[in-house]
């Protein structure tokens, strides 16, 4: 890791890293865990967390911006997916909402909306 990096990365979890996962782990279970100190990046660095964050206007790596586009649209994938399968929990209309946020997500660290 180097000290003199100023690029903001994305979590290499981008996906599975967000408030909202921790607010119902801690809910769910009555825990709420630290948050690391150093984590893994989209672009294979290790970084303090402190210089992450999942929001495309904020990151400035490129790579990373790369790879929370790709976790974001294979997610949405992923959800719409499970969504239509029988015994599902989600509705396959919750499901295409979900993905379709997403896929505005991914759409945001492309930065085609720039």
């Amino acid at each position: 890791m180097g000290g003199d990096d100023p690029h903001i990365h994305v979590e290499s979890t981008v996906v599975r890293r967000s408030a909202a996962v921790r607010d119902l782990m801690a809910s769910a279970f009555g825990l709420a865990a630290d948050l690391p100190s150093l984590v893994w990046t989209g672009c294979g660095l290790r970084v303090p967390y402190a210089m992450t964050s999942p929001r495309p206007d904020s990151v400035t790596c490129l790579a990373c911006r790369e790879h929370a586009q790709t976790e974001h649209l294979r997610f949405a994938d992923e959800v719409e997916r499970l969504g239509g399968m029988p015994g599902s929990t989600i509705t396959p209309a919750q499901a295409k909402l979900a993905a379709d946020k997403h896929r505005d997500l991914a759409r945001r660290f492309s930065g085609a909306d720039e």
